[in-house]
């Protein structure tokens, strides 16, 4: 329950709250059809990837949804990164393609127009990098005040840049996600402020529809696998309501299974599941790859209700496995950021322990832009301090300006 003073996205147990729509409980009260003619639409909310879902997403708000539009993003078969994960029926989801560069802008466009429907006038969040650039933008938008928390030091600049340049209030907490989370929460809990973290149900409906475009695009045929990164676990809740209302429906005759692949260094869920989720902690949060390095995640038992909907599983790579990964993407002509590649790092090493098959049909979603994390890119290829070059590094050469040096070189 929400308004522009007050809201409430947690049950009196604790838990949160998930949105739940006509369609979703009434099996043919919507069918593939439906939205498959909104592909032709060229102006208006219906031509993007998210609110050609309305009835499934938030149907009310179709006609005045804040969208830029987002979506469309592009499902890509590789076959460089096929040979090197093992994985020949692999298909890629690119979600750096959205309108800011991640996948945060599907459920941004959903989360900012329910903030507008309810009177807000102040949105806020807390950040690794891609929410706060994503909201920034979006709340320019719709003409709403942003505030954004980032732990200080630890945001890529290509993102950084981003929320300053749309316009966002950026406050830079001295710690890390989690603190910057527990601060956002006492704020928007006592000053009115609208949360658009992925506490947020309208933002984890937006976030379905990477799964809902997906099948789409496969003819409601579903894979075997979604491989899917794991930092705040709010894409791994959203898929597995996204499956499990999709199969309920009848759009899909079978589950696929969730992989969720988290940094070896941030892997509080990672830890759970090899307890059999009996017990949770959370851990200091260390890897490279900033948009998965939280160390609390606050859509935890949602996300451990995905995994166990689909019978998936979670496992962890090393940062040196995501660069690699993110060096085989890059070269492919696809390209991601860092914790995008975790995925795709994640099918390498699922093939590899025979969990995932060679024939699956396997779909990895990378959920950012390539200039997302520059730096991490050249670090990798250039080496840095005493760091050197990663192991596929396509490294520069210096030459004289002279044909016959530069001939020898290429």
């Amino acid at each position: 329950t929400t308004s522009g003073r007050t809201q409430t996205f947690r049950c009196g147990c604790g838990g949160l709250l998930a949105a739940v729509h006509p369609a979703t409980t009434r099996p043919g009260a919507v069918t593939a059809a439906t939205f498959h003619t909104r592909l032709s639409t060229l102006t208006g909310p219906g031509r993007s990837g998210v609110w050609r879902y309305a009835e499934l997403v938030y149907p009310q708000a179709l006609s005045v949804a804040v969208s830029a539009p987002e979506g469309n993003t592009n499902l890509y078969e590789s076959v460089p990164v096929r040979q090197w994960t093992g994985a020949a029926g692999l298909m890629l989801k690119h979600e750096g393609e959205n309108p800011t560069g991640s996948f945060k802008d599907r459920g941004m466009t959903v989360g900012i127009t329910h903030a507008v429907a309810v009177g807000a006038r102040v949105v806020a969040c807390a950040s690794t990098g891609n929410t706060s650039a994503s909201m920034a933008a979006y709340a320019a938008r719709a003409g709403l005040r942003a505030v954004v928390f980032i732990p200080y030091g630890s945001v890529a600049l290509g993102k950084l840049s981003q929320s300053i340049a749309y316009g966002a209030r950026t406050v830079q907490v001295k710690g890390d996600f989690d603190a910057a989370m527990r601060i956002v929460t006492q704020v928007t809990s006592s000053e009115g402020i609208y949360i658009l973290n992925s506490v947020n149900p309208f933002r984890l409906e937006g976030q379905k529809t990477i799964i809902l475009e997906t099948l789409h695009q496969l003819g409601w045929d579903a894979p075997d696998w979604i491989v899917v990164p794991g930092g705040n676990l709010g894409n791994t809740s959203a898929f597995g309501k996204a499956l499990r209302e999709a199969l309920e429906i009848g759009l899909i005759r079978k589950m696929p299974r969730i992989a969720v692949i988290q940094a070896e260094g941030s892997n509080p869920f990672y830890r759970a599941y090899r307890t059999g989720f009996a017990r949770f902690e959370r851990v200091t949060a260390s890897t490279l790859a900033t948009a998965i390095r939280i160390g609390d995640p606050v859509n935890y038992a949602k996300a451990r209700r995905s995994v166990e909907w689909t019978d998936g599983i979670v496992d962890q790579v090393t940062d040196a496995e995501i660069l690699d990964a993110k060096a085989v993407v890059d070269g492919a002509g696809i390209g991601c950021e860092p914790a995008s590649a975790a995925s795709v790092a994640g099918v390498r090493k699922l093939v590899a322990a025979g969990i995932i098959h060679a024939d699956d049909r396997v779909v990895a979603i990378l959920t950012g832009h390539i200039l997302k994390d520059p730096d991490n890119t050249v670090s990798y290829h250039l080496g840095s301090g005493s760091a050197q070059p990663g192991p596929r590094a396509n490294t520069p050469v210096i030459v004289e300006p002279d044909i016959s040096q530069i001939l020898k070189v290429i």
